[in-house]
């Protein structure tokens, strides 16, 4: 609107100024009025026209202008919508992927939820049943181990799975049930030493009163049975000297071994007397775990390897001695070797210097001879009878 104002005023204003002007032109030339105002009447229909034609021409320019600059700004805004269309359309297509991609990660999150579900149930089921068969077993174990003599066979077989551990082989490192000679007794196992010794070992497991002592209800009966149990450890103890194990004159150590094959009837034993561990020792008794046997199998291991490796060192102690023997008469003829080398370098050294300069200085005095003859000794030859005519050419 204010463009079209000043296009006015542009227009208008030039008019006005054309008609007054002409008036005033008149008026000085002396014309009458009535031609001034006729002429100003031309004048001011004339810029009348003018002006309107101006007007409208500038209203028209300036819809024009308008048109175009409306085209421009709708030419821009389409291109706007059209970009920010496309912005939107690649956002939703995105959007739309990640929805997608999201949905099939739900999808297999809740298969494999489902799968690890039915897994664990199947995991817990089976758990289940190896608890039930546990609790079977352990239950056919405690009766089993009521008797005598299923205890004593589990308790040789643990001592069978130390000593396979501990590298033992029988036969070469250990024997079985084997009798002594003269006594009658019959250890479980006996283990064989460097220099003809051994060492005997027994199997006791006494486990009845120690599970009633597990069992029971009151503080009472749990003493009761306490008391029991440690009774029959003494008495394993009792039975084990009195079988003449430890023997110096059959070449037995100076102890025997009583396995107890289970870690906690052991650990029982030492936390409730203490003493029975001190009384053993004392009769040359000494009480073994699972654990410590194993630690007294690499005693006697080591006691067999160390006197092997002493043979052997006396063995190679030999040798060295006869060594040294052959050894002492190579340096003897060695010496005699170099003394001889010696003097045959002496009586080279003579022959290279003294003989040497000796034939040097009769050479050096034909040298002289032949240059006082002026003789060439290169057409002296071996011939004899060739002699004579060099004498005379001479």
């Amino acid at each position: 609107m204010d463009g079209l104002l000043v296009v006015l005023g542009v227009l208008v204003v030039p008019s006005i100024v054309a008609a007054s002007v002409g008036v005033v032109l008149g008026r000085r030339r002396g014309r009458p009025a009535a031609q001034s105002a006729e002429a100003a009447r031309d004048a001011a229909a004339r810029a009348a026209a003018e002006r309107d034609a101006a007007v409208h021409s500038a209203i028209d320019h300036l819809v024009r202008v308008n048109q175009e600059m409306l085209a421009g700004e709708r030419r821009l805004g389409t291109a706007d919508l059209e970009g920010a269309k496309s912005l939107i359309d690649l956002e939703l297509v995105e959007m739309r992927s990640d929805l997608q991609q999201l949905t099939g990660l739900l999808q297999q999150l809740e298969q494999e939820r489902r799968q690890h579900t039915g897994e664990l149930s199947s995991q817990l089921a089976e758990a289940g049943r190896h608890t039930r068969a546990l609790a079977d077993t352990t239950q056919s174990l405690r009766e089993a181990l009521s008797s005598t003599s299923a205890r004593g066979q589990w308790g040789e077989r643990m001592a069978d799975d130390v000593l396979r551990l501990a590298g033992f082989v029988d036969g070469i490192n250990y024997h079985r049930h084997r009798p002594i000679a003269g006594t009658g007794g019959i250890p479980d196992y006996t283990f064989l030493l460097p220099q003809g010794l051994c060492v005997h070992m027994d199997v006791k497991f006494p486990l009845s009163n120690y599970l009633r002592h597990l069992d029971a209800t009151s503080d009472i009966e749990r003493e009761h049975h306490r008391r029991a149990f440690l009774k029959d450890v003494r008495l394993r103890l009792r039975e084990v000297t009195t079988r003449e194990y430890v023997d110096p004159s059959a070449n037995t150590v100076d102890c025997v071994l009583l396995f107890i094959p289970n870690e906690q009837v052991y650990a029982f034993i030492q936390e409730q007397d203490r003493d029975v561990l001190d009384d053993a020792l004392r009769q040359k008794v000494v009480f073994c775990s699972p654990l410590t046997l194993f630690a007294v199998l690499a005693v006697i291991r080591q006691a067999v390897d160390n006197f092997r490796v002493s043979q052997t060192s006396q063995e190679i102690l030999a040798v060295l001695h006869g060594f040294q023997k052959q050894w002492d008469k190579f340096v003897e003829q060695m010496d005699k070797v170099g003394r001889s080398l010696k003097t045959a370098g002496h009586a080279f050294d003579e022959l290279e210097g003294a003989r040497r300069r000796q034939l040097e200085r009769e050479l050096d005095k034909i040298d002289a001879v032949r240059r006082d003859q002026r003789l060439d000794i290169t057409d002296i030859t071996l011939d004899p009878a060739a002699a004579p005519s060099l004498a005379l050419e001479a």
